[in-house]
C-alpha cells in the first residue's frame, strides 16, 4: 500500500551521487549527444522562433527563475531510495525519457520541406515536449517532494505557452497540410481521428 508519508513538501537538502540531478543529467546528455550527430539543418529547424510573440518572451522571462531554482533543488534533493516514490517518479520519467528521444529520432528522420507527422508525433503533436515535461514530473516524484511536483505543473504554463508559438509557426509554413493534420491529431497526447470529409485536403510536398 502507498503510503502518502513518504512525500514530504520538501525533503532535507543534501549534496549527493543519488539525487536528481542525475535523472536529468541522463536526459540532457542524451539530448546532446542526438544534436551532435544530427545534420546541422535539422538541428537549425529545432531551434526556429517563428511564430514567438511577445506574450510568449514574457511568460519565458518569468518561467525561467522557476526553472533554474527547479534544477538547482534537484541538485540538492536525494532520490527517494527503496520508497514507492522512486519507482513511481522512475517509471513516468523512463516514459517521457523514451517520448523525448522516440520524438526527436522521427523529428530528424522527417524531410525539412514536410511537418513531423510520424512515429511518435502520430498521437501527439508536440511529443518532444510532453515527454520532457514527463521526464521532470518523473524526477520530482522520485525524489518524494510535493513542492517539486507542484514547480514541474507550474512549468506546463510555459510549455504550452511555446506549443502555442510552434503551432502557429508550423501553420504558417506547411498550411493545409499542418491544418489537417491538426484536425487528426491531439495537441497533447491521444488516439488520432479518422479522416474527416469537412477536414482541409492536405496540401503534398515534394519529397527532397
Amino acid at each position: 500500500m502507498l503510503r502518502l508519508s513518504e512525500m514530504e513538501f520538501l525533503p532535507q537538502l543534501k549534496i549527493g551521487w543519488l539525487n536528481g540531478w542525475l535523472l536529468l543529467f541522463i536526459l540532457y546528455a542524451g539530448f546532446g549527444v542526438l544534436l551532435l550527430v544530427f545534420p546541422r539543418a535539422v538541428v537549425k529547424r529545432l531551434y526556429e522562433r517563428n511564430g514567438r510573440t511577445r506574450a510568449y518572451y514574457v511568460r519565458r522571462a518569468l518561467g525561467v527563475p522557476i526553472v533554474l531554482g527547479a534544477i538547482g533543488l534537484f541538485v540538492l534533493l536525494p532520490l527517494k531510495l527503496g520508497a514507492w516514490p522512486l519507482w513511481v517518479g522512475l517509471g513516468i520519467y523512463l516514459l517521457g525519457l523514451g517520448i523525448f528521444n522516440a520524438a526527436l529520432i522521427n523529428y530528424r528522420n522527417t524531410p525539412l520541406d514536410r511537418p513531423v507527422t510520424e512515429g511518435a508525433y502520430r498521437y501527439s503533436r508536440n511529443p518532444q515536449l510532453v515527454g520532457l515535461l514527463a521526464a521532470f514530473m518523473g524526477t520530482a516524484v522520485a525524489v518524494g517532494s510535493w513542492l517539486m511536483v507542484a514547480l514541474a505543473a507550474l512549468m506546463s504554463v510555459g510549455v504550452h505557452a511555446r506549443i502555442l508559438a510552434e503551432e502557429r509557426a508550423c501553420l504558417a509554413q506547411y498550411g493545409d497540410a499542418y491544418q489537417a493534420y491538426m484536425a487528426r491529431v491531439p495537441r497533447y497526447f491521444g488516439l488520432p481521428r479518422e479522416p474527416s470529409p469537412t477536414d482541409p485536403p492536405a496540401r503534398q510536398q515534394p519529397a527532397r
